[in-house]
């Protein structure tokens, strides 16, 4: 299919560049570790008792971090201006969670928030992944999710079905390859994509379509991303 059907099409599903206006700033996410102390009940074996609370304490923020330490930290908020370098490294990225097509993004090249300032931009449902280039200047994320920083060699356990509005899918940590079948699509609704990596550029497509009634796709092990929207549940044929 050509760029220019890639175009249109995105188009039609409302993926355009369109303005924004953002407040600057990011949001931190803070982790504070709180221990309990224990009182010696008496003078007596107040020595003892202040050695059992040492251990105490120290059992008690083990058990603190054990908690708290798969728990995972934004790396930025869902809505503002981002700078790249100062507010956020360059790097990949995620946002999970997002409704209705709500979430939008956009990497640019200043600051100036004229449409020619744009590099790519998306609007996403579902899962969103976007590489951030050290040539970047700004980051713009408005009524998103919260974006957490993904190590591109992170391994998962890929999956052999994927929701038909789910948005990006990591082939190979989200999503196993192979052929995947979606029926009961209507009106073109449908659009999915196969993408050599997260930068959103054309060049970035591999092969895309709008659907109509049932979509039949190959994803290849060498394909980094799939995208779905506004499609019926694709599953492994």
């Amino acid at each position: 299919m050509s760029q220019n059907m890639h175009q249109d099409q995105r188009t039609r599903h409302g993926r355009t560049a369109r303005k924004v206006l953002a407040g600057l700033g990011a949001a931190a996410a803070l982790i504070a570790l709180t221990a309990c102390t224990d009182t010696a009940a008496d003078g007596s074996s107040g020595g003892k008792k202040a050695g059992h609370s040492s251990g105490a304490n120290k059992d008690a923020k083990k058990d603190a971090k054990k908690k708290t330490g798969g728990a995972k930290k934004a790396a930025l908020g869902g809505d503002g201006d981002f700078q790249v370098g100062s507010d956020l490294k360059p790097g990949l990225y995620r946002t999970t969670g997002n409704t209705d097509g709500m979430c939008y993004w956009e990497r640019a090249k200043d600051s100036r928030g004229e449409a020619d300032s744009i590099i790519a931009n998306d609007n996403v449902s579902g899962t969103g992944y976007v590489e951030v280039k050290a040539s970047d200047k700004i980051f713009k994320s408005t009524g998103c999710k919260d974006w957490e920083a993904v190590d591109p060699k992170a391994a998962g356990t890929p999956a052999t079905a994927m929701k038909g509005d789910g948005g990006m899918y990591k082939v190979g940590t989200d999503i196993a390859p192979g052929t995947y079948r979606s029926t009961g699509n209507s009106d073109d609704q449908c659009y999915w994509e196969r993408a050599k990596d997260a930068e959103h550029g054309i060049d970035s497509i591999a092969a895309n379509d709008n659907v109509s009634g049932s979509a039949v796709v190959t994803i290849t092990a060498k394909d980094a991303y799939f995208k779905t929207t506004g499609c019926k549940d694709w599953k492994k044929s």
